[in-house]
């Protein structure tokens, strides 16, 4: 099974969720850190689609920067575009696999897609 990591390394519970892939005999795992690297609005909607969720509920809401953008008040697309623009605004960590997409907040959460 392949495994996507959309990673920060300074975060506690990423770098949890990443030992885990890790750590699951089988497991092939990709990490890309977004900060440097973020998805397009296109694979970022696609992703929060597939976990059931919604541009605004992957908001990192801990960032003073989605209360200065007022981010709460506007379009899906919009937020999208200001996810991929300021992707620290991104909440981490998120896995994709065959078996679906979570946002692994607690990181627990990866082993419902693997």
């Amino acid at each position: 099974m392949k495994a996507t990591i959309w990673h920060n390394p300074k975060c506690g519970t990423s770098r949890k969720t990443l030992e885990i892939l890790q750590n699951q005999p089988g497991v092939e795992v990709e990490v890309i850190e977004y900060l440097k690297n973020p998805p397009s609005p296109e694979k970022l909607g696609a992703l929060y689609a597939r976990a059931g969720m919604t541009p605004h509920d992957g908001l990192r809401r801990k960032e003073k920067l989605v209360q200065d953008l007022d981010l709460d008040h506007v379009s899906e697309p919009a937020v999208l575009k200001a996810m991929v623009a300021d992707p620290i605004i991104i909440e981490r960590p998120i896995v994709e696999t065959e078996k679906g997409v979570r946002l692994c907040r607690p990181q627990e959460k990866v082993h419902e897609i693997l």
